[in-house]
């Protein structure tokens, strides 16, 4: 019986603890698994005279919009002067640019302040608060705003 209640006391402090850390704004960690619940419409563009693919986000990822999260991925640099950089769930060689992989492997990095540069292919880990897009085609469907490295 003592053990139970022990076990019991152990596993209610520990849900307490998480739960507070969730909603004291600790980051949520997010993996480019879960920001894979997404499909999309491919569109006529006026604008552009060509099909664009819009997002329909899944319910996992619309609940992470405007939560602080933190992600790992590859830098790629698109413009050093800018401070413009993309975060990608692959390298280079194989990111959605370049390889065979989707809208959904990468996001924009919008940072709090103008810092570190970054090299191409760096594996870092940033925090920011996540953004969908799903109309503006001038920008990725996920968006890391005030983002910051953690490494």
């Amino acid at each position: 019986m003592f053990v139970k209640r022990l076990l019991f006391g152990f596993l209610s402090g520990l849900l307490f603890l998480i739960l507070s850390a969730q909603q004291a704004g600790a980051p949520l960690k997010t993996t480019w698994k879960t920001l894979e619940d997404v499909d999309f419409d491919k569109k006529w563009n006026a604008d552009e005279g060509m099909y664009v693919l819009y997002p329909k986000f899944g319910e996992s990822v619309k609940a992470l919009e405007g939560k602080t999260i933190t992600i790992t991925g590859y830098v790629i640099p698109i413009d050093y002067s800018g401070n413009i950089y993309v975060l990608s769930a692959n390298p280079y060689s194989s990111c959605f640019f370049c390889g065979g992989a989707g809208p959904e492997s990468v996001m924009s990095l919008k940072f709090s302040k103008k810092g570190k540069r970054f090299r191409t292919d760096e594996r870092v880990t940033f925090t920011g608060v996540l953004r969908l897009n799903a109309h503006d085609v001038y920008e990725l469907n996920y968006i890391l705003l005030e983002a910051e490295p953690l490494d």
